[in-house]
């Protein structure tokens, strides 16, 4: 079933996770062992980020450095499949425009597609480091690389030619920003990119992390008054740690409410920290639900304990 299918199909608020693909050289044992502790929410599909290569120098001991490229999460194919034949769940690997070449692009596709694997969110993705998003000829925008899956689902490869069996179509979906997306002068234009997406075929949306529910419901209305008609999936990202204070507004330019502030500064440690973090991310999540929303996506990078006892709470 697609991942748009488990959606509009559920009859209760349904549950669904972001995982990280192992890093280089360390196996997918403790990945896999966080999947199954979770699957006890009955999860209607996992998310599998994607990492572009990104620059790295070595001390080549004369004084001189080399730069270099590394991949440190390769295998988001292979952990996609892995994880989807293991587990029975639908999988939505993220494809990206930066730091892959639109002939990447289209190998990932066709990978995919014979591993039976054709959910996808369709990004655009991190700026590569140093630069490397110029070294070769990526999509900008998140719609362009929406629309060479659109083309390869009609049966055209990017050159033109034209497939001589077309395989499954993929089903995408796009993220969208209740807060604004960093580079958007204003809502109303953000508004307008996503509804392009919408008209391009995305399916549905899943939200940037917030923590204060107005500003999804807000967004919500305001793209219904816009004429977007998709589902728009919250995502939650439990709060942590202390240093999340200072690091999640500036790295994802999210607003903190006051009240979650101030619960966050009385801590002594980071176990106090995440206990906050659950019972905010819980009253969310009730409220979220008590409304009617389709589906709760969780955020569980480096968050996978509190993730699990917030579903087991809710679910």
């Amino acid at each position: 079933m697609r991942v748009i299918d488990s959606i509009n199909s559920a009859k209760n608020t349904a549950f669904s996770f972001e995982v990280l693909p192992p890093v280089k050289g360390t196996g997918a044992t403790k990945l896999f062992g966080d999947i199954e502790r979770l699957m006890e929410f009955n999860p209607k599909y996992i998310n599998i980020t994607t990492h572009h290569s990104e620059p790295l120098y070595v001390d080549m001991g004369n004084g001189l450095f080399k730069r270099t490229t590394i991949r440190r999460r390769p295998g988001t194919v292979a952990i996609a499949t892995a994880i989807h034949h293991r587990f029975g769940v639908p999988v939505v690997p993220h494809i990206l425009c930066n730091g892959y070449s639109l002939g990447e692009t289209e190998y990932v596709l066709i990978d995919l597609q014979l591993s039976g694997i054709t959910d996808i969110l369709v990004l655009r993705g991190d700026k590569c480091k140093g630069g490397s998003e110029q070294q070769c000829e990526s999509h900008r925008h998140a719609i362009d690389l929406l629309r060479q899956v659109n083309r390869f689902n009609e049966g055209f490869f990017i050159d033109g030619t034209q497939m001589k069996e077309r395989g499954e179509r993929f089903s995408c979906g796009v993220a969208c920003y209740p807060e604004k997306h960093e580079e958007a002068p204003n809502m109303e234009s953000d508004l307008m990119v996503l509804k392009q997406k919408a008209d391009e075929g995305a399916e549905y949306a899943v939200t940037q992390m917030f923590f204060d529910n107005r500003k999804y419901f807000d967004f919500v209305e305001r793209a219904r008054a816009m004429g977007i008609e998709i589902p728009i999936i919250p995502g939650i990202k439990p709060m942590h740690r202390l240093s999340q204070l200072n690091v999640l507004p500036k790295t994802f330019r999210v607003d903190l409410p006051a009240e979650l502030v101030s619960a966050m500064q009385q801590c002594k440690d980071d176990a106090a920290a995440a206990q906050v973090g659950r019972e905010w991310a819980i009253a969310q999540c009730r409220e979220l639900i008590a409304k009617g929303v389709p589906s709760i996506h969780f955020y569980t990078i480096n968050a996978m304990d509190s993730v699990y006892e917030i579903a087991k709470t809710i679910y």
